[in-house]
């Protein structure tokens, strides 16, 4: 993407569960199928067709459609780039930070994996379980080790310079369970993609349609969390019909949900894709839904300032969100002082 985006250089993205819908001019991170060896790619998109986006990299001459990549559908995007007045918001060299910190944090992943003796760390819904976990032990941890320092502090002294500001200890251990909320909400919503073989024959292949046929399949919604989980799911591609009833799955339940694919009239390769949408379930499933429909940022914003405050407000409680000061014991003192006097 040079020279829009310099090699080693970051930008701001934004996932694709909370995006909203790509136009031309985008720069979107999308899961390629034959160029740059089926990864990653960051490229602008140039033209919308029935098929997909038509995209290109700011330095190409060609479209990646005009090689080997096929129109790119709304299930590969993975990320839209920030942009500011149409420049896409960089930040000098924090690529290069991040691919070192990504490396060290995967090899902290395989250590605890390893130290725990499971695999489930390495799934989205684990890591998204184990990052709400140690968000919130860490909540309950600070609050902890506040109220103990301030309570050793009034017990040893009590003098009037001496403050101690709750609030900020209350906000900081906000902030902290809203990012780790929202966090682990987008790392469990996830993008299914499926390709399928418009075909003038029968097969036993799953894969394989018949032209302008309809065949279901199941998919399997499974939480393997530590909380109920509202899931929606939405097509992200032509040809896909979900049922666009959310369903709440408690720990450890698997629901099937029916998914419907239609092959095009015409014979070919064609990618079909389906969005899964999670959150925390702290609502009934319509009033989530009907939030979702909004649009799915405003759902998140919902969920978890109820989780936030579900937490932080028994602590604001503990700890009080007011300045404290405290008193010097001058009693014990003087009456020190009385008794050595009458002795």
């Amino acid at each position: 993407m040079e020279p829009t985006i310099e090699r080693g250089d970051g930008f701001l993205v934004v996932p694709s569960q909370v995006s909203g819908s790509v136009t031309s001019g985008d720069v979107i991170v999308y899961d390629a199928q034959e160029i740059e060896e089926g990864e990653l790619t960051t490229h602008r998109v140039v033209d919308e067709t029935d098929a997909g986006y038509i995209t290109r990299g700011d330095a190409n001459v060609v479209t990646d459609q005009d090689g080997a990549e096929p129109p790119v559908t709304d299930g590969q995007v993975v990320a839209t780039a920030a942009q500011l007045d149409g420049d896409v918001v960089t930040i000098p060299h924090l690529g290069t930070a991040v691919m070192g910190i990504d490396s060290g944090l995967e090899s902290a992943q395989h250590s605890l994996a390893s130290t725990a003796g499971s695999e489930a760390l390495f799934d989205s819904d684990g890591l998204a379980t184990l990052l709400l976990t140690v968000g919130v032990v860490a909540l309950a941890l600070a609050a902890f080790l506040e109220r103990r320092a301030s309570g050793r502090e009034r017990t040893r002294r009590r003098s009037r310079d001496g403050v101690f500001d709750a609030r900020t200890a209350v906000v900081g251990l906000a902030v902290v369970l809203c990012l780790v909320s929202a966090g682990t909400m987008v790392a469990m919503s996830e993008t299914t993609e499926a390709g399928i073989v418009s075909a003038e024959f029968e097969s036993d292949a799953p894969h394989v349609i018949p032209t302008g046929e309809t065949e279901e399949h199941t998919y399997e919604l499974r939480n393997d969390g530590a909380l109920p989980v509202v899931a929606i799911l939405e097509p992200t591609s032509e040809g896909v019909e979900v049922d666009a009833d959310p369903q709440t799955i408690r720990r450890g339940d698997v629901v099937n949900e029916s998914v419907a694919i239609t092959a095009p009239p015409e014979t070919g390769y064609y990618l079909r894709s389906f969005g899964e949408y999670r959150y925390f379930a702290v609502f009934p499933a319509p009033a989530i839904a009907g939030l979702h429909a909004v649009h799915p940022w405003v759902a998140m914003a919902a969920v978890t300032g109820v989780l936030v405050a579900l937490f932080v407000v028994p602590f604001a409680v503990l700890l009080g969100t007011g300045t404290i000061r405290t008193r010097s014991r001058r009693r014990v003192g003087r009456r020190g002082g009385l008794l050595r006097r009458f002795l």
